[in-house]
């Protein structure tokens, strides 16, 4: 008897060490927005995801102190290669070692013009539109979906075309799910386009990053009309206020939002201040 006791503690022992430490954890799923597009997402096993983090952005007041305490990063994210989505990721790279989810195309030009590291942007964490990576034991999957937008990379100075513009792949934006958390769509920039629907059809989005500036992107009447598409329980908008020609706010956006013909669940508006953290607990 003494014999299968131990026996049996051995085995929860073992099948304990084996399962990835998420299957254990019970913290919530954290969204930071630091402004314009960037976003860290910390998982409830604590990896840390960057979305376009450009932390030293003209609306975060906090920059020096937010990018210094970036002394952790496992995924660095970029939607297109304009230079506020790459923002501070090589700083923040090389400081933590993260590795490059990106286009390939533009995983690419980073390394070649664009100074990234080479061994972080490894080719099984790129891919294009459709293509879904599983990653962090399991925690975490990003699906790539595409974005009406444009993206290019400048040359950095050491690479072969210092100062010139280079082709940065097809833009796109990031569905991400969180084993035991949320699904969180960050769309890039981009116009309303009529594919969204199928992105909010397959994918039950639980916060929509939208983009509402205006000029470059789809302006907050847009954003509204491509959240009605996506469907997803909380819309938060970005990409606004960042410089004079992104002339959408969050308050016209919620405006537009309540304007569109109720039928089916409504999407809850929610603005986020400039360092706010959104927690999400599983249910």
């Amino acid at each position: 008897m003494k014999k299968l006791v131990w026996l049996v503690h051995c085995m929860t022992f073992s099948i304990f060490m084996v399962l990835p430490v998420h299957v254990f954890a019970t913290s919530p799923t954290e969204l930071k927005w630091y402004g314009q597009s960037a976003f860290k997402i910390t998982t409830p096993s604590g990896k840390v995801l960057l979305i376009d983090p450009w932390i030293t952005n003209p609306l975060n007041k906090n920059s020096a102190v937010d990018l210094a305490a970036l002394n952790k990063a496992d995924l660095i994210m970029i939607t297109h290669g304009h230079s506020d989505h790459i923002g501070n990721a090589l700083e923040i790279a090389k400081k933590t070692g993260a590795k490059l989810v990106a286009n390939f195309d533009l995983g690419r030009a980073l390394v070649q013009y664009g100074g990234f590291p080479e061994k972080q942007a490894e080719r099984s964490y790129m891919a294009f539109p459709g293509g879904e990576l599983n990653l962090l034991d399991g925690e975490v999957r990003i699906l790539f979906v595409p974005a009406v937008h444009s993206s290019i990379v400048e040359g950095a100075e050491g690479s072969p075309l210092p100062g010139k513009i280079v082709y940065g792949g097809s833009p796109g934006g990031f569905v991400v799910s969180i084993n035991g958390g949320p699904t969180i769509y960050h769309t890039g920039d981009t116009d309303v386009f009529s594919d969204m629907a199928l992105i909010g059809s397959l994918n039950k989005i639980d916060i929509m990053l939208v983009c509402i500036g205006g000029h470059f992107t789809m302006g907050p009447q847009r954003a509204a009309l491509a959240t009605k598409l996506v469907n997803p329980g909380i819309a938060v908008p970005m990409h606004f206020g960042s410089n004079p020609l992104l002339k959408g706010t969050p308050e016209q956006f919620a405006k537009e939002l309540a304007a569109l013909k109720k039928n089916g669940q409504q999407p809850t508006f929610r603005e986020m201040a400039v360092g706010e953290i959104l927690t999400w607990k599983a249910k």
